[in-house]
């Protein structure tokens, strides 16, 4: 797998460079926001500083998220949940802190680019006739899976990434609830352990872009799409 890192610390990018090529993967490092956005395109995940020289990490996620949907990790020494809510609704898909765990760091990347290249609808997943069809109805909720198209009482509503699939896993089966854990595993790729934030963070964009309560939660244990 090649992985884009953008890291203006050249001995912190070397060593990055070094470990994650210890486990397999083959990396492409720029020291600047403007060749992360050059280079982007040549990757299968891109591994993102906030502190770059030139145009911040959080504008390079967003002009990158304008136009792909190449997986983004943030890698920061920042711990401000400011910074990682922010992160997160621009469209990353995880954030790390520093110093990083390498183990750690390579299982996200490889768990973020496994569900990019994933069909969003797991169709051998999936029980019910009905859950079948690319485009599935609830109450005033539409949602086109083939086409990646949300609509509200008829007006398109545009979501990030996350909050599609998100959505997508909830209208599988309506009215069921998903775990906070079954949620993460099926998006991210992991059970969000010691992860607190990323999926609240989510979900309360999701329920403000639908501008409905059609997401429930029941505390203690998910949320579910109400019928």
């Amino acid at each position: 797998m090649r992985v884009l890192i953008a890291e203006d610390d050249h001995d912190l990018a070397k060593s990055l460079s070094e470990d994650l090529e210890s486990q397999g993967f083959t990396c492409l490092a720029v020291d600047c926001g403007q060749g992360a956005l050059e280079a982007h395109s040549q990757v299968e995940a891109v591994i993102l500083d906030i502190g770059l020289p030139d145009i911040d990490g959080f504008e390079v996620c967003r002009r990158i998220r304008a136009t792909s949907m190449v997986p983004i990790v943030f890698l920061s020494g920042r711990s401000d949940e400011f910074d990682r809510v922010l992160a997160l609704k621009l469209g990353a898909d995880d954030y790390v802190m520093k110093p990083y765990r390498l183990r750690e760091l390579a299982a996200r990347i490889e768990a973020v680019t496994r569900r990019n290249r994933r069909d969003p609808i797991d169709r051998d997943s999936l029980d019910n006739t009905d859950n079948r069809n690319s485009v599935r109805n609830v109450r005033q909720l539409r949602i086109d899976t083939d086409c990646r198209r949300i609509t509200i009482s008829g007006n398109e509503i545009a979501l990030t990434r996350k909050e599609f699939e998100v959505l997508e896993l909830l209208t599988r089966e309506p009215g069921k609830v998903f775990s906070r854990e079954t949620i993460m595993i099926q998006v991210w790729g992991h059970d969000g352990s010691g992860d607190t934030r990323t999926l609240g963070v989510h979900m309360t964009s999701l329920r403000k872009k639908l501008g409905t309560p059609l997401i429930e939660t029941v505390r203690g244990i998910g949320f579910r799409l109400a019928l």
